[in-house]
Protein backbone atom coordinates (compact mmCIF):
# COMPACT_ATOMS: atom_id res chain seq x y z
CA UNK A 1 0.00 0.00 0.00
CA UNK A 2 1.35 3.50 -0.82
CA UNK A 3 0.17 6.87 -1.24
CA UNK A 4 -2.62 8.20 -3.99
CA UNK A 5 -1.38 11.06 -5.29
CA UNK A 6 -4.79 13.26 -7.13
CA UNK A 7 -3.26 16.36 -8.22
CA UNK A 8 -3.93 18.90 -11.32
CA UNK A 9 -5.11 22.52 -11.63
CA UNK A 10 -7.82 24.09 -9.40
CA UNK A 11 -10.72 23.77 -10.25
CA UNK A 12 -10.46 20.32 -12.02
CA UNK A 13 -12.28 17.87 -9.98
CA UNK A 14 -9.96 16.62 -7.68
CA UNK A 15 -11.23 17.25 -4.36
CA UNK A 16 -14.65 14.94 -5.79
CA UNK A 17 -12.75 12.35 -7.10
CA UNK A 18 -10.77 12.50 -3.67
CA UNK A 19 -13.82 12.51 -1.45
CA UNK A 20 -15.39 9.45 -4.28
CA UNK A 21 -12.25 7.26 -3.62
CA UNK A 22 -11.53 7.79 0.06
CA UNK A 23 -15.17 6.42 0.70
CA UNK A 24 -14.98 3.53 -1.39
CA UNK A 25 -11.31 3.04 0.31
CA UNK A 26 -11.58 3.69 3.92
CA UNK A 27 -8.96 6.27 3.20
CA UNK A 28 -8.16 9.49 5.36
CA UNK A 29 -7.51 12.73 2.54
CA UNK A 30 -4.71 14.44 3.10
CA UNK A 31 -4.84 18.42 1.62
CA UNK A 32 -1.90 19.06 -0.46
CA UNK A 33 -3.16 22.65 -0.57
CA UNK A 34 -0.72 25.91 1.09
CA UNK A 35 -4.17 27.73 1.84
CA UNK A 36 -6.37 25.59 3.50
CA UNK A 37 -4.09 25.34 6.59
CA UNK A 38 -5.54 28.75 7.24
CA UNK A 39 -8.43 29.05 9.89
CA UNK A 40 -11.38 31.36 8.65
CA UNK A 41 -10.18 30.52 5.20
CA UNK A 42 -13.34 28.29 4.06
CA UNK A 43 -14.69 29.77 1.21
CA UNK A 44 -11.82 31.67 -0.40
CA UNK A 45 -10.40 28.59 -0.87
CA UNK A 46 -12.80 26.28 -1.50
CA UNK A 47 -12.48 23.69 1.59
CA UNK A 48 -14.12 20.78 2.23
CA UNK A 49 -17.81 21.37 3.96
CA UNK A 50 -18.54 19.92 6.99
CA UNK A 51 -20.53 17.35 5.69
CA UNK A 52 -18.08 16.78 3.29
CA UNK A 53 -15.42 16.18 6.23
CA UNK A 54 -17.85 13.91 8.06
CA UNK A 55 -18.03 11.60 5.52
CA UNK A 56 -14.26 10.55 5.17
CA UNK A 57 -11.60 11.64 7.36
CA UNK A 58 -9.43 15.45 6.58
CA UNK A 59 -6.01 16.38 7.64
CA UNK A 60 -4.15 18.82 6.49
CA UNK A 61 -6.87 21.56 7.23
CA UNK A 62 -7.15 24.60 10.10
CA UNK A 63 -3.63 24.15 11.20
CA UNK A 64 -2.44 27.53 11.00
CA UNK A 65 -3.95 31.27 12.00
CA UNK A 66 -4.55 33.31 9.07
CA UNK A 67 -1.18 34.78 10.30
CA UNK A 68 1.09 31.99 10.53
CA UNK A 69 3.69 30.79 8.21
CA UNK A 70 3.35 27.15 7.12
CA UNK A 71 6.34 26.09 4.62
CA UNK A 72 6.60 22.48 2.57
CA UNK A 73 9.18 21.15 5.45
CA UNK A 74 5.24 21.38 7.59
CA UNK A 75 3.43 20.10 4.62
CA UNK A 76 6.13 16.46 4.90
CA UNK A 77 5.89 16.57 8.29
CA UNK A 78 1.91 16.37 8.76
CA UNK A 79 2.40 13.98 5.50
CA UNK A 80 4.82 11.50 7.37
CA UNK A 81 2.54 11.70 10.35
CA UNK A 82 -0.97 10.58 8.19
CA UNK A 83 0.89 7.98 6.21
CA UNK A 84 2.30 6.93 9.61
CA UNK A 85 -0.91 5.73 10.90
CA UNK A 86 -1.59 2.78 8.64
CA UNK A 87 -4.52 3.59 6.60
CA UNK A 88 -5.07 4.38 2.80
CA UNK A 89 -4.15 7.90 2.31
CA UNK A 90 -5.23 10.04 -0.73
CA UNK A 91 -3.41 13.08 -1.24
CA UNK A 92 -5.20 15.73 -3.01
CA UNK A 93 -4.66 19.42 -4.05
CA UNK A 94 -2.47 21.05 -6.26
CA UNK A 95 0.28 22.98 -4.98
CA UNK A 96 3.44 21.37 -7.11
CA UNK A 97 5.91 22.43 -4.15
CA UNK A 98 4.14 20.49 -1.82
CA UNK A 99 3.93 17.87 -4.32
CA UNK A 100 7.86 17.93 -5.07
CA UNK A 101 8.62 17.74 -1.15
CA UNK A 102 6.46 14.74 -0.88
CA UNK A 103 7.82 12.95 -3.44
CA UNK A 104 11.29 13.78 -4.34
CA UNK A 105 12.24 15.77 -0.95
CA UNK A 106 12.91 18.70 -0.26
CA UNK A 107 15.87 20.48 -2.07
CA UNK A 108 18.58 21.66 0.15
CA UNK A 109 18.00 25.02 0.38
CA UNK A 110 19.57 27.91 2.86
CA UNK A 111 17.62 28.82 6.26
CA UNK A 112 16.07 32.46 5.72
CA UNK A 113 18.26 35.12 6.01
CA UNK A 114 15.66 38.44 7.47
CA UNK A 115 18.37 41.15 6.33
CA UNK A 116 18.66 39.30 2.80
CA UNK A 117 15.01 38.85 2.40
CA UNK A 118 13.99 42.24 3.79
CA UNK A 119 16.60 43.75 0.73
CA UNK A 120 14.15 41.82 -1.46
CA UNK A 121 11.30 42.26 -0.54
CA UNK A 122 11.77 46.57 -0.37
CA UNK A 123 11.88 45.93 -4.30
CA UNK A 124 9.36 47.48 -6.24
CA UNK A 125 9.40 44.77 -8.95
CA UNK A 126 10.96 41.88 -7.23
CA UNK A 127 9.91 39.42 -9.96
CA UNK A 128 11.85 41.29 -12.65
CA UNK A 129 15.23 40.89 -10.68
CA UNK A 130 14.57 37.02 -10.03
CA UNK A 131 14.16 37.11 -13.92
CA UNK A 132 17.71 38.40 -14.51
CA UNK A 133 19.05 35.21 -11.66
CA UNK A 134 16.92 32.45 -12.22
CA UNK A 135 14.42 33.12 -15.71
CA UNK A 136 13.11 29.39 -15.28
CA UNK A 137 11.97 30.19 -11.67
CA UNK A 138 10.55 33.43 -12.84
CA UNK A 139 8.92 32.22 -15.84
CA UNK A 140 7.38 29.42 -13.60
CA UNK A 141 5.99 32.14 -10.78
CA UNK A 142 3.37 34.74 -11.16
CA UNK A 143 4.55 38.07 -10.58
CA UNK A 144 2.38 38.64 -7.52
CA UNK A 145 3.32 35.35 -6.30
CA UNK A 146 5.76 37.57 -3.86
CA UNK A 147 6.63 35.20 -1.02
CA UNK A 148 8.40 32.66 -3.67
CA UNK A 149 10.16 35.12 -5.67
CA UNK A 150 11.62 36.62 -2.88
CA UNK A 151 12.56 33.31 -1.88
CA UNK A 152 13.98 32.63 -5.39
CA UNK A 153 16.08 35.72 -5.06
CA UNK A 154 17.20 35.17 -1.52
CA UNK A 155 18.86 31.31 -2.40
CA UNK A 156 20.53 32.92 -5.48
CA UNK A 157 21.84 35.88 -2.92
CA UNK A 158 22.96 32.98 -0.30
CA UNK A 159 24.08 30.76 -2.59
CA UNK A 160 25.00 32.08 -5.78
CA UNK A 161 22.76 29.11 -7.70
CA UNK A 162 19.52 29.68 -9.09
CA UNK A 163 16.80 28.12 -6.83
CA UNK A 164 15.60 25.92 -10.29
CA UNK A 165 18.91 24.53 -10.73
CA UNK A 166 18.97 23.05 -7.27
CA UNK A 167 15.84 21.62 -7.94
CA UNK A 168 16.86 20.17 -11.21
CA UNK A 169 19.49 18.67 -9.49
CA UNK A 170 17.26 17.15 -7.18
CA UNK A 171 14.65 15.04 -9.08
CA UNK A 172 14.69 11.15 -8.35
CA UNK A 173 11.66 10.13 -6.63
CA UNK A 174 12.21 9.39 -3.01
CA UNK A 175 9.04 8.28 -1.93
CA UNK A 176 6.62 5.90 -3.80
CA UNK A 177 3.82 7.68 -4.85
CA UNK A 178 0.60 6.60 -7.04
CA UNK A 179 -0.10 9.55 -8.80
CA UNK A 180 -3.32 10.75 -10.87
CA UNK A 181 -3.34 14.42 -12.92
CA UNK A 182 -6.89 15.32 -12.85
CA UNK A 183 -7.40 17.84 -15.74
CA UNK A 184 -10.38 19.34 -17.41
CA UNK A 185 -11.07 20.85 -21.35
CA UNK A 186 -13.00 23.52 -19.64
CA UNK A 187 -10.89 24.73 -16.97
CA UNK A 188 -11.66 28.27 -17.18
CA UNK A 189 -15.17 28.34 -17.95
CA UNK A 190 -14.86 25.94 -14.59
CA UNK A 191 -12.75 28.85 -12.88
CA UNK A 192 -14.87 31.27 -13.92
CA UNK A 193 -18.27 29.78 -12.61
CA UNK A 194 -16.61 28.97 -9.16
CA UNK A 195 -15.80 32.40 -8.17
CA UNK A 196 -19.12 33.30 -8.78
CA UNK A 197 -20.46 30.61 -6.39
CA UNK A 198 -18.17 31.33 -3.99
CA UNK A 199 -18.83 34.91 -4.39
CA UNK A 200 -22.50 33.76 -3.75
CA UNK A 201 -21.50 31.42 -0.96
CA UNK A 202 -20.50 34.81 1.34
CA UNK A 203 -17.04 34.90 0.00
CA UNK A 204 -17.12 38.85 0.17
CA UNK A 205 -18.15 38.64 4.09
CA UNK A 206 -15.79 35.89 4.55
CA UNK A 207 -12.96 38.63 3.69
CA UNK A 208 -14.89 41.29 5.46
CA UNK A 209 -14.41 38.57 8.95
CA UNK A 210 -11.21 38.57 8.59
CA UNK A 211 -10.33 42.43 8.44
CA UNK A 212 -12.56 42.77 11.14
CA UNK A 213 -10.12 40.19 12.97
CA UNK A 214 -7.43 41.89 12.25
CA UNK A 215 -5.64 40.41 9.19
CA UNK A 216 -5.12 43.10 7.03
CA UNK A 217 -3.56 43.46 3.47
CA UNK A 218 0.59 42.72 5.22
CA UNK A 219 -0.69 39.34 6.26
CA UNK A 220 0.85 37.06 3.50
CA UNK A 221 -2.41 34.76 3.02
CA UNK A 222 -4.37 37.71 2.24
CA UNK A 223 -2.38 38.67 -0.63
CA UNK A 224 -3.14 35.41 -2.59
CA UNK A 225 -5.73 35.41 -5.16
CA UNK A 226 -8.77 36.47 -4.67
CA UNK A 227 -8.32 37.18 -1.10
CA UNK A 228 -6.23 40.28 -1.80
CA UNK A 229 -9.00 41.80 -4.55
CA UNK A 230 -12.26 41.70 -2.06
CA UNK A 231 -9.90 43.24 -0.15
CA UNK A 232 -8.65 45.81 -2.36
CA UNK A 233 -12.68 46.04 -2.96
CA UNK A 234 -13.42 46.56 0.84
CA UNK A 235 -10.57 48.87 2.05
CA UNK A 236 -9.65 50.97 -0.87
CA UNK A 237 -12.49 51.32 -3.32
CA UNK A 238 -11.74 48.67 -5.87
CA UNK A 239 -15.39 48.27 -8.08
CA UNK A 240 -16.39 44.99 -6.90
CA UNK A 241 -16.97 43.81 -10.35
CA UNK A 242 -13.55 44.33 -11.11
CA UNK A 243 -12.45 42.27 -8.02
CA UNK A 244 -14.37 39.47 -9.65
CA UNK A 245 -13.25 39.68 -12.81
CA UNK A 246 -9.48 40.10 -11.38
CA UNK A 247 -10.02 37.16 -9.81
CA UNK A 248 -11.30 35.05 -12.37
CA UNK A 249 -8.25 36.46 -14.48
CA UNK A 250 -5.81 35.50 -11.88
CA UNK A 251 -6.95 32.28 -10.83
CA UNK A 252 -7.14 31.24 -14.78
CA UNK A 253 -3.20 32.50 -14.92
CA UNK A 254 -1.98 30.73 -11.45
CA UNK A 255 -4.07 27.38 -13.07
CA UNK A 256 -1.87 27.10 -15.74
CA UNK A 257 1.49 27.96 -14.04
CA UNK A 258 -0.02 24.67 -11.84
CA UNK A 259 -0.25 22.54 -15.37
CA UNK A 260 3.55 24.15 -16.17
CA UNK A 261 4.95 23.44 -12.88
CA UNK A 262 3.20 19.64 -13.03
CA UNK A 263 4.68 18.77 -16.31
CA UNK A 264 8.21 19.99 -15.28
CA UNK A 265 8.25 17.18 -13.02
CA UNK A 266 7.50 14.84 -15.43
CA UNK A 267 3.80 14.34 -14.80
CA UNK A 268 1.14 14.17 -17.54
CA UNK A 269 -2.10 14.49 -18.32
CA UNK A 270 -4.95 11.68 -17.81
CA UNK A 271 -4.71 7.99 -16.38
CA UNK A 272 -7.75 6.67 -14.31
CA UNK A 273 -8.04 7.94 -10.81
CA UNK A 274 -9.81 4.34 -9.95
CA UNK A 275 -7.30 2.14 -11.54
CA UNK A 276 -4.52 4.21 -9.32
CA UNK A 277 -6.31 3.92 -6.16
CA UNK A 278 -6.14 -0.40 -7.26
CA UNK A 279 -2.72 0.17 -7.93
CA UNK A 280 -1.86 2.27 -4.80
CA UNK A 281 -4.55 0.48 -2.18
CA UNK A 282 -3.71 -3.15 -3.70
CA UNK A 283 -7.73 -3.83 -2.81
Amino acid sequence: MRPLVVTGPTAAGKSALALAVAERYGATILAMDAMTVYRGMDIGTAKPSPEERARVPHRGLDLREPDGTFSAADFVAEAETVIAEGRPVVVCGGTPFYLRALWRGLVPAPAADPQVRARFEALENPHAALAEVDPVLAARLHPNDRLRVVRGLEVHALTGTPLSALHAGDDQPRRDLELAWVDAPDLDARIDARVKAMMAAGYLDEVRALLAAGYGPEVKSMGTLGYRHLTAHLLDGLALEEAVRLTQQDTRRFARKQRTFLRGLGLVVGGDVWAAAERAFGR
